[in-house]
């Protein structure tokens, strides 16, 4: 069987039921009692191995295997969760997680077979059987098996499916109970019984099953699972059309008929079901026929998994399924439309530009591309819609880091999230991991204090860290706080120069924040001691690298002993905005529209100095000037004299004034890259081309404040 072409999905699907996992395992240490939490791992761990096993990763089915022997006893109320238990769990994450890893980079799962591992899930689970003081000495499935195959005699009966089969028996036909056994090596057990079930519907109708279709659909069953059968055909014929099938290891069964609510064998001698000699929780004892009500919530009349219902049995119309209305895009061909988006809008520009130099122009040329444009931007919303994903995919994976981090660095922590749903381009939020990693450990292992310094200083044993996300119109900012030991900027200026980073002359004249940046150079390191969190001095250059890279900016404010805030300020697209086309000294630059406050008028006599360097008072507000002019080395089209005409910019809770000769107007414009070459050039963020075909500069006003 060729897998490859499943690899893909495999791995998308594995990655999400580990999160999934890794999630539900942290809530299970919080509330070790809660079903709902234990039923959910159970069924991610169940289609983990699943997955696993059609796709021939034994190792992986292996390992998964034994985490869903372990719930299985937890769910069966055999055995309790403990600490231990739950860090077990953990590893065995991990080591998923790294075969999933080289099934990605390989398409191979590796040869670890995590034997140790495995040891312990198995020591769990017989320290449970010593717990059991009453368990039979037969598994489950065979002990309500009578010896004989028998288990539809256990399976209820409502009044609707004991009068369709009075009526069938009274009509002529057979009415056989029948028990189906899958091989204990079957990985798709769903898929065999399925299989069964159409074989089985060829030469009859399946009245009841137990357990229930949807539930042998799920692949909620152990090895076996029985049928009433009504059929013209003789018990034989049923018997070798259900063995048939491949990985069935036994079919077995025998006529039956109903009467005065009870069953009866083939010899006519009333036979009542045995009590089953073990029950979980979730599934209460079958009652006989002699005990059927109308409750028909623990079997199912639906004819088989997939299967149209037959018209003859009332209680058989399953609702209409929902149909899953989600698909997986490749972000390739996403970014392949997305471009494609961008060459119809620069087209589009190009119709604009050449319609407004035609002289005598026609109405309906206008009224046409003015439709045309409102096609465009929404067609460019769409696309960024479809492009827009939450950062949850990304910082759900934090709790598990921080309780891990706890118990490595002996601190008590608490991580408190907020604004995962805020949504970023997917190409933005697969880059982002890393940075957020860096800081939330760096605040775990140099920002909080430890337990003793905490107690001096009267803050609460367990520290908080917070990230928290929330947009701030075309940006998304994701801040990263503490409240620890904050940064000691002596510290930190008293490193620097033991690395001669900077001189004795400049470390008198450097304010605070010029000494904190300090912290992303290359290799720059405080810590006393390396340890595999932090310390090497890897890190915070990455994390100012990575960001930068996405057209990004990150910055940090401290406070000595109170705790430290790293702020993240990202793009919302990287692809199209819209922005205001400027003029100066006679060339055209854009500048985002969302960074823009107000336009303003300004009188020279104005212009006030601070420092050294030009300022503005505008409604009580002190903002600093920036000549672009100067910023760009061109020569200002403007007299001195003149009005001038400035640009208020905003970054976070900063103002700038970007002074410029003059206004063309509002565009929307397609961001190119400028390439790898002219990148150390910060205040370009990139180029775009206009209607006439002229390219024009993009100033970063992030980068320029």
């Amino acid at each position: 069987m060729d897998i490859s072409q499943y690899l893909d999905i495999f791995i998308d699907e594995s990655n999400e039921h580990l999160q999934n996992l890794n999630t539900q395992i942290l809530n299970l240490e919080s509330d070790p009692e809660n079903m709902d939490t234990i039923n959910e791992i159970f069924r991610a761990a169940h289609s983990l191995k699943g997955m696993a096993g059609t796709m021939g990763y034994k190792r992986m089915q292996t390992l998964t295997h034994d985490m869903e022997n372990v719930f299985s006893e937890v769910r069966n109320g055999n055995i309790k969760v403990s600490p231990n238990m739950v860090d077990i769990l953990f590893q065995c994450l991990d080591a998923l997680d790294e075969y999933v890893n080289n099934v990605k980079e390989s398409a191979d799962e590796g040869s670890n077979e995590n034997e140790p591992l495995i040891r312990q899930l198995n020591a769990v689970l017989s320290g449970s059987d010593k717990a059991k003081d009453s368990a039979p000495a037969e598994p489950k499935e065979k002990s309500a098996d009578n010896g004989d195959g028998r288990k539809w005699l256990e399976i209820q009966l409502d009044s609707a499916q004991q009068h369709v089969i009075t009526a069938a028996t009274q009509q002529g036909k057979n009415v056989y109970g029948l028990t189906v056994t899958v091989q204990e090596s079957c990985i798709l057990k769903a898929a065999r019984a399925f299989l069964v079930f159409k074989a089985v519907e060829e030469l009859g109708e399946i009245i009841v099953s137990n357990p229930s279709a949807q539930d042998v659909e799920d692949e909620k069953f152990d090895l076996d699972f029985s049928l009433i059968v009504i059929s013209d055909e003789d018990i034989e014929t049923l018997k070798t059309a259900a063995a048939n099938v491949s990985e069935i290891a036994s079919a077995m069964g025998e006529p039956i008929v109903l009467a005065n609510m009870s069953v009866k064998d083939k010899y006519g001698d009333e036979t009542a079901a045995p009590e089953p000699e073990s029950q979980t929780p979730a599934e209460p004892a079958a009652q006989t026929a002699t005990q059927a009500t109308a409750d028909t919530a623990a079997t199912d009349t639906a004819a088989k998994p997939a299967a149209a219902p037959k018209t003859n049995d009332k209680k058989q119309t399953p609702g209409k399924p929902v149909v899953n209305r989600t698909v997986r895009v490749d972000i390739e061909k996403l970014d392949v439309l997305m471009n494609l988006v961008s060459e119809l809008i620069i087209a589009k520009n190009s119709l604009v530009s050449v319609s407004n130099q035609v002289q005598g122009q026609n109405q309906g040329v206008n009224e046409q591309i003015e439709y045309l444009e409102n096609v465009t931007t929404n067609l460019h919303e769409s696309v960024m819609k479809v492009r827009m994903v939450p950062i949850e995919s990304v910082v759900s994976k934090f709790p598990r880091m921080i309780r891990d981090l706890s118990k490595k660095l002996d601190k008590k922590m608490e991580l408190y999230m907020t604004g995962e749903e805020t949504e970023l381009d997917r190409t933005v939020v697969d880059e982002i991991g890393d940075p957020l990693m860096h800081l939330l450990r760096n605040s775990a292992d140099h920002g909080l204090e430890s337990a003793e310094l905490r107690a001096q200083r009267g803050k609460p044993a367990v520290g908080s860290i917070f990230l928290d996300a929330y947009q701030d119109g075309n940006n998304v900012v994701i801040e990263v706080r503490d409240d620890g030991n904050g940064i000691d900027v002596e510290r930190v200026k008293e490193k620097a120069l033991e690395r001669e980073a900077i001189t004795p002359e400049q470390a008198a004249n450097m304010s605070d924040k010029e000494i904190i940046d300090l912290l992303f150079l290359p290799s720059f390191s405080t810590a006393k001691k390396v340890t595999d969190v932090s310390g090497r001095g890897v890190g915070l250059d990455v994390v100012k690298s990575k960001i930068e890279a996405l057209s990004g900016e990150v910055e940090v404010k401290s406070k000595l002993g109170e705790g430290s805030t790293w702020t993240i300020r990202l793009p919302l697209t990287l692809a199209i905005i819209q922005a205001l086309m400027v003029v100066v000294g006679g060339e055209k630059y854009a500048i985002s529209l969302g960074t823009i406050q107000t336009i303003e008028d300004i009188d020279p006599e104005e212009i006030k100095l601070v420092q050294n360097k030009e300022v503005i008072h505008l409604r009580g507000t002190v903002i600093p000037l920036i000549r672009l002019s100067n910023v760009l080395d061109v020569e200002s089209t403007k007299s001195p004299e003149e009005h001038l005409m400035v640009v208020i910019v905003k970054k976070g809770d900063k103002l700038a004034g970007l002074v410029i000769d003059d206004m063309i107007g509002q565009q929307e414009i397609v961001i190119k890259s400028l390439g790898k070459y002219i990148k150390q050039c910060k205040f370009i963020s990139g180029a775009t081309i206009l209607g006439d075909g002229e390219v024009a500069l993009i100033l970063d006003a992030n980068a320029l404040i």
